[in-house]
């Protein structure tokens, strides 16, 4: 297990699933973690619970990234947090949170589409800006982005524009900032038992469907992609930049 001892994260949706496995695992690795959450205050502090439960250290912090204004005071607020943990800059910043739903083209409503793009597109775009003049040289940029913007889902068509933005962001986004040995990558799970799918797996024909789509033959679990963050994270990925990373247990070979 490569050491990530006095590292500063920043993981972004860590109250509960996979951001939340992100953020253990990177904490038991030695990392300081800021576990940010969008509306699940009590599962951030779960999460930060279960951190220092296993000896890690953690902090919860909140903001609606969809807001300019809320990523402001959320930098800000990490600002004061890091400092007063002996940290003056971002190390890791884990950009996984985003909101779903909507459904194919003929459902979409403009106001969902709206959303999804606020916060999954719009939201770490932003975050991502002003959290670059803290981020230390050398550092990571982690984007999640999902197999649905690799593959065709017409049930998903909007979310999966999200996801296919974050992916073309995260390449350019490596090149921008090369030069400062700071490496942007993207991991692109499959499908993972979490409370986003939860209402598909609780199918067993769905259930099916999905692991039968896995060359490995299951579905994946929170671990399973935090695993793969924590790589591009650690120093043993330095040399990996501008990728997107399939994390489905090979999903549609």
């Amino acid at each position: 297990m490569t050491s990530l001892q006095g590292k500063a994260a920043l993981v972004t949706g860590a109250s509960r699933g996979i951001g939340r496995a992100i953020a253990t695992e990177l904490a038991s690795r030695g990392a300081l973690v800021a576990v940010h959450y969008g509306q699940g205050r009590d599962g951030a502090k779960e999460t930060v619970r279960m951190i220092e439960q296993g000896g890690g250290k953690a902090f919860a912090v909140g903001a609606d990234i969809a807001s300019p204004e809320a990523i402001d005071a959320l930098l800000a607020e990490l600002d004061t947090e890091f400092a007063g943990r002996g940290h003056d800059a971002i190390d890791l910043l884990i950009n996984n949170a985003g909101i779903g739903g909507g459904g194919g083209i003929a459902k979409m409503k403009e106001a969902n589409f709206d959303r999804l793009f606020a916060t999954n597109v719009k939201g770490t775009f932003f975050l991502t800006q002003r959290a670059l003049p803290r981020l230390r040289d050398g550092g990571r940029v982690v984007n999640i982005s999902s197999m649905v913007a690799l593959a065709a889902y017409p049930g998903s068509i909007a979310y999966a524009m999200t996801k296919a933005a974050l992916n073309s962001f995260t390449v350019s986004l490596a090149v921008e900032l090369a030069p400062r040995g700071i490496t942007v990558n993207a991991v692109a799970p499959g499908a993972t038992e979490t409370d986003f799918i939860a209402e598909y797996l609780a199918d067993p024909k769905s259930a099916s469907f999905y692991a039968a789509a896995a060359a490995l033959g299951r579905i994946g679990q929170p671990a399973d992609i935090a695993g793969v963050v924590a790589f591009l994270a650690s120093a043993d990925s330095g040399w990996i930049t501008g990728q997107v990373l399939q994390a489905s247990g090979g999903m549609h070979l």
